[in-house]
């Protein structure tokens, strides 16, 4: 594929100039904390994954020291990031790099896809970053960019496309490296400037080249772009009761779940979801606990 400069170019000179501190970018990251960090940060703000992927990367420094915890342990140090079934993927990808790869996290893309919980894009994402490949990388951020800069539409379309990725992949250099630092400069662009709600368009690095610009930033007329709610969600039960038992050091009796939710209906739906999710342990004497 060919690179076009003229939009590749000065996305880089502003991630060069714009990048924020990570710590998961550090030029000593290991590919074990870029994996833990691409698991975190989905669906989940940079402010909330930081404290916990410090705390996790300290204690578990690599896939083998996770693996050798049970898969509970995951779950607790979770804490509240949210989307628990996230740890548990994490454990499992864990135990798999341990048996698989010598406790190495693998460079190879198909090694990637191959692990447990890893989709497409964290596959990309993980060769990209980690290991300095050529991939097209494409989250919720760099689709809404390559949207607006070059289909000139507000936002992409709800599931991603293969005219997506083809779209990308014309944009990304031809050099390795290069190409992966392109990857999360233009993610990077999305996070902070090519926003959902408020894009920063005089901040913008490709203004004068951004094709919703030149069409007047029309609005987005696809269909409805619900918000995601949470207050009174059986998420929400399922992270009140999660946090009794992260909160606790042995297992807990029924009563105190029953207190954090006062709906027992959905209370018994989101206990059994937690069950059913493998993320709670219903023990043979009545008590709960997480997975051990």
């Amino acid at each position: 594929m060919n690179t076009d400069s003229a939009y590749t170019a000065p996305i880089l000179d502003w991630y060069d100039a714009n990048a924020r501190d990570l710590p998961w970018r550090a030029p000593d990251a290991t590919p074990w904390g870029v994996l833990v960090s691409e698991i975190m940060l989905q669906q989940t703000p940079v402010s909330r994954v930081l404290p916990v992927w410090d705390a996790w990367t300290t204690r578990w420094p690599t896939p083998a020291a996770l693996a050798a915890e049970p898969s509970g342990e995951a779950v607790r140090a979770w804490g509240r990031l949210g989307y628990p079934r996230r740890a548990l993927r994490l454990h499992a990808a864990a135990c798999a790099i341990t048996e698989r790869h010598g406790g190495d996290v693998p460079s190879s893309h198909a090694d990637l896809l191959a692990l447990p919980g890893i989709g497409a894009y964290t596959a990309a994402a993980v060769a990209s970053f980690a290991f300095r490949q050529r991939h097209a990388v494409l989250d919720t951020n760099v689709r809404r960019v390559l949207a607006r800069l070059l289909s000139g539409v507000e936002y992409p379309p709800k599931t991603q496309t293969r005219a997506e990725v083809r779209l990308a992949e014309t944009l990304l250099p031809l050099d390795p490296p290069t190409a992966a630092r392109w990857a999360v400069a233009v993610m990077e662009l999305g996070a902070l400037v090519c926003t959902a709600r408020s894009p920063r368009c005089v901040d913008c690095p490709v203004i004068d080249r951004c094709a919703w610009q030149r069409n007047g930033r029309p609005a987005y007329d696809g269909p409805p772009r619900k918000g995601q709610t949470y207050a009174g969600t059986d998420r929400q039960c399922r992270g009140r009761l999660l946090a009794v038992l992260r909160d606790a050091e042995d297992p807990v009796e029924k009563p105190a779940l029953d207190v954090v939710w006062s709906d027992a209906v959905q209370r018994e739906r989101a206990l059994d979801a937690l069950i059913a999710d493998g993320l709670v342990d219903p023990l043979d004497d009545g008590r709960y606990a997480l997975p051990g």
